[in-house]
């Protein structure tokens, strides 16, 4: 279970609140209009924004004594996902303790059309084909908390539907719980097990 409770978290002089509780395996999607503090919930969740008071706890221990990377997350931003100076492969393998599942990597990047894309750099690449590079990594890492902020923004309709599909199949078999950040309703009738407006 990841229980948030009584947070508060200071952005640009006003007072965020949040409370909420999400079981082990869901997938949660947020909505609410443009700077109600969805994004900075992820952000504060993962370690990347200070909060003020209040409680994150996963399995009743609490994430706030935790660097950033040794919380159990797993955070895909709405950009700058990818290092520009390795290959589309190098990028998908990293951020796991020891050897990568390159198996289940690559699996993943023809289940989502771009295992012929693995040798190019990132900006050899469309915004759409680096976002799913990015997805395959973010959901494969072995944390069992995963946060989607507009995880499909730059894909078509086609390709989205695919990665939502991918995305919802991946996490239910590994049992992970999901935050999925989204302004698009299909994203949340295709995935999600239940929505929190904020």
């Amino acid at each position: 279970m990841l229980e948030i409770n009584n947070l508060v978290i200071q952005r640009d002089g006003q007072a965020l609140h949040y409370q909420l509780a999400v079981a082990e395996g869901e997938i949660l999607a947020i909505q609410g209009r443009s700077g109600v503090g969805k994004s900075t919930l992820l952000g504060a969740l993962a370690g990347f924004v200070d909060t003020e008071s209040g409680d994150m706890r996963w399995q009743g221990q609490s994430l706030l004594p935790l660097a950033a990377d040794q919380r159990p997350v797993s955070m895909l931003f709405q950009d700058h996902n990818l290092f520009e100076h390795l290959s589309a492969l190098d990028n998908m393998q990293l951020g796991f303790p020891g050897l990568a599942p390159k198996e289940e990597l690559l699996e993943a990047a023809k289940a989502l059309d771009v295992d012929e894309l693995l040798q190019k750099k990132p900006t050899e690449l469309s915004g759409g084909q680096r976002q799913r590079i990015a997805i395959i990594r973010t959901l494969l890492r072995p944390e069992p908390i995963v946060l989607l902020d507009e995880p499909f923004a730059e894909l078509d309709q086609h390709t989205r539907h695919q990665a939502a599909d991918w995305v919802k199949r991946t996490a239910k078999q590994a049992g992970k719980t999901v935050l999925l950040v989204t302004h698009q309703q299909e994203d949340v009738t295709q995935l999600a097990d239940r929505l929190l407006v904020l």
